[in-house]
């Protein structure tokens, strides 16, 4: 079966690289398995919707239980590895930008920091690549964005990412783990168009929100 599973991913894509044996391996570490897989990614390193596909593979044709457990502790791992991040940002500050990013990039990160706040970082971790995500997570301490408002932000957009396909894979099973194999590239870009609307949505509520308390305290 995961030799199956492997053949059909597109043959860039990091797991099928890996084989289906280095797959049975994650698969059979189970929530733990994904929990470091999440760390990584969110990170130091780059894994291409692994998080997601593995979430789907692993959620299939089992129980609300189970894949509520997988998505939570793809979420566990993934905000670890995005404090982790922050922590080397905020430690290590421009220099450490710098040596990963173009200074085109970092302005314009840093003018929507400055323009959106936590929103600069909740909806990139919302969306897929090709969404520069490490760039808003190392510019969130960088840029001294507050620990507690870093963590909402990230906790609530890894949760509506992966329980969205923890929810689709239990509903839908084999056929939509086939598609999602198939089609990663058109979801991809699929899932980021939608994303992007629902941040922007988000954004013009956060916005209004602001100019309503300002308002407030005018008068």
């Amino acid at each position: 079966m995961s030799s199956l599973l492997v053949s059909l991913l597109p043959a860039q894509h990091w797991l099928a690289r890996l084989g289906s044996s280095t797959f049975s391996l994650i698969a059979n570490f189970g929530g733990l398995g994904v929990l470091l897989l999440a760390m990584g990614d969110s990170s130091f390193l780059s894994l291409l919707e692994g998080n997601d596909l593995l979430i789907v593979m692993l959620s299939t044709g089992r129980s609300w239980s189970h894949m509520a457990y997988l998505v939570g502790m793809t979420i566990l791992g993934s905000v670890l590895g995005c404090l982790l991040l922050y922590s080397v940002g905020r430690k290590g500050g421009s220099p450490m930008l710098k040596m990963k990013f173009s200074q085109q990039n970092i302005e314009r990160a840093e003018r929507l920091f400055d323009k959106y706040g936590i929103m600069t970082v909740m909806i990139p971790s919302i969306l897929p690549p090709p969404m520069p995500f490490k760039l808003f997570i190392l510019s969130a301490g960088a840029f001294r964005l507050r620990a507690r408002e870093f963590l909402t932000a990230v906790v609530i957009g890894r949760t509506l990412r992966y329980s969205v396909w923890g929810i689709v894979a239990v509903l839908y099973g084999n056929s939509v783990k086939l598609f999602m194999q198939r089609n990663l590239n058109a979801i991809g870009a699929v899932l980021s168009g939608g994303f992007v609307l629902l941040g922007i949505v988000g954004l013009i509520y956060y916005m209004r929100r602001i100019r309503v308390a300002k308002s407030d305290k005018a008068c």
